[in-house]
């Protein structure tokens, strides 16, 4: 991917107001594939008597990374939107620890493009969620 797409897509993931506002950062973005990081924030917490962040907050981290990831597909010409998003939570993340999040675009039609990702805590084997989804692509290159 060339610098100036992953500016791009930096740029783009940057000026999203909910990205800012839950302190998304992203930590790899090119060739299809992204990776972001939101750290563990008591104002996100959907429980306070156990602590565990909301999983609102995860699954904006996950559709921000599926964006992100189609964006720096080599096909895909530039932005992009979420036409469906399912996302199947796993388990509980564990209080007090960072989301990261993973997401691969695998395959771009000429208006549409397929992603997979998976947010997760400390815990590498166990996911707290898995996702796949479908986006806009305008004028995809094949």
């Amino acid at each position: 991917m060339g610098a100036d797409k992953k500016a791009i897509a930096s740029q783009f993931i940057a000026a999203i107001p909910h990205a800012q506002a839950l302190g998304m950062e992203f930590t790899h973005i090119e060739g299809g594939r992204a990776e972001a990081r939101m750290p563990y924030d008591e104002r996100f917490v959907g429980d306070p008597k156990t602590g565990v962040m909301h999983g609102g907050a995860v699954s904006a981290l996950l559709d921000t990374t599926c964006g992100a990831a189609v964006m720096s597909h080599p096909a895909a010409p530039g932005g992009t939107a979420t036409i469906d998003l399912r996302i199947d939570y796993m388990r509980a993340a564990t209080p007090g620890q960072a989301i990261r999040t993973r997401a691969h675009c695998y395959r771009i039609t000429k208006s549409v493009a397929f992603v997979r990702a998976e947010a997760l805590d400390d815990d590498e084997d166990l996911p707290v969620a898995t996702a796949t989804g479908a986006f806009t692509v305008e004028g995809a290159r094949k």
